[in-house]
């Protein structure tokens, strides 16, 4: 992972601070240029290729130690470059820290009065970050203007909840799931919607796939539907396997596999290609969770695959993906996630 040149939204001047009418900042005396200006990999790379069994891992200090939230944190993204790490939940705050490992020194507190945040999301090119809580509108920040506007309702959607959204990896299109079995295609520069797809049933959960071209959809009828977002429709619809209720998507990032989560706790994991052609048998499926999946992600490589799910602790398990084996020794003994 390579490290990106100066981020100019970091310098957050009066002027910047004055036009975000909608929310109060706080700085801290963090060194913030130094943030993005370093080439050295945080991560370092082994020759090995990841074995199966075990996994190493060490504890660090807690990511936000200088500012634990006063409330559930509901997302933990990172910033692209890997230093710059957000934390947003229920207490309407937004709090970034630089991560070192060692001090991970606070940088700034932006505080949205209005929305108990439900998920933040950096877009891929890191140039905003978006913020969704159960409310009829969202946020934008914007990284190098530092300025937080507030977006919507929808024109012509009568959504209650905003909450879910996946972001395009070209970083063009929001997600967002609405009622009825209704996507919402929102621009993320102009912030307004393009276009709707309709699924039977509820929606679920979403991924995207083909650099953002494609999108998968998943929901109350156990289908898994393939969209193509350039003509606007579904041009492939499968059952996921023993599944009744859908709750999770994720896509590696190569977009060769794919895995759906349920309200049961069953992870299927399948080849795309092959579930294209008719193959709807998955190359496995991971059942050593019980209760509803509620998040599942690839690691960068595709080597790991995360599941969880909320309703009990610990229920988290990264998965080998060449061997589709679960690392025995995560979670952690004695730790409490």
């Amino acid at each position: 992972m390579k490290l990106n040149p100066t981020t100019e939204w970091a310098h957050v001047d009066s002027q910047a601070k004055d036009d975000t009418s909608d929310s109060d900042s706080d700085q801290d005396n963090g060194d913030i240029d130094t943030i993005f200006q370093t080439n050295e990999d945080l991560v370092v790379k082994g020759k090995s290729k990841l074995l199966p069994g075990l996994l190493e891992y060490a504890r660090l200090v807690d990511g936000n130690a200088q500012d634990p939230s006063h409330g559930p944190i509901n997302s933990i993204p990172f910033h692209r470059n890997g230093q710059l790490l957000l934390t947003a939940g229920l207490d309407k705050k937004l709090r970034f820290f630089q991560i070192d490992g060692k001090r991970n020194t606070k940088i700034q507190t932006i505080f949205l009065d209005d929305c108990p945040i439900r998920k933040a999301s950096f877009t891929p090119d890191d140039s905003q970050v978006i913020l969704s809580g159960r409310r009829k509108f969202f946020y934008s920040l914007d990284l190098v203007k530092a300025k937080t506007d507030k977006i919507g309702p929808l024109v012509g959607r009568e959504e209650k909840s905003l909450e879910s959204f996946e972001i395009s990896p070209d970083s063009k299109t929001i997600a967002f799931i609405g009622n009825e079995g209704y996507i919402l295609l929102v621009s993320t520069k102009t912030k307004e919607l393009i276009g709707t797809l309709k699924m039977n049933g509820t929606a679920r959960a979403l991924t995207f796939a083909n650099g953002g071209q494609q999108l998968l959809s998943i929901g109350g009828d156990g289908q898994i539907y393939h969209w193509d977002l350039r003509t606007m429709t579904c041009f492939h619809k499968g059952v996921d396997e023993g599944c009744i209720i859908g709750a999770a998507l994720t896509t590696t990032p190569t977009g060769n596999l794919f895995a759906a989560g349920s309200d049961n706790g069953i992870v299927n994991v399948y080849n795309r290609d092959e579930f294209l052609d008719g193959n709807k048998k998955p190359v496995k499926t991971i059942e050593n969770l019980t209760t509803k999946i509620d998040f599942m992600k690839f690691n960068h490589d595709a080597h790991i695959l995360a599941v969880c799910s909320s309703m009990k602790n610990n229920n988290m398990k990264l998965v080998h993906i060449p061997s589709f084996t679960v690392f025995s020794n995560w979670p952690p003994a004695n730790r409490n996630l």
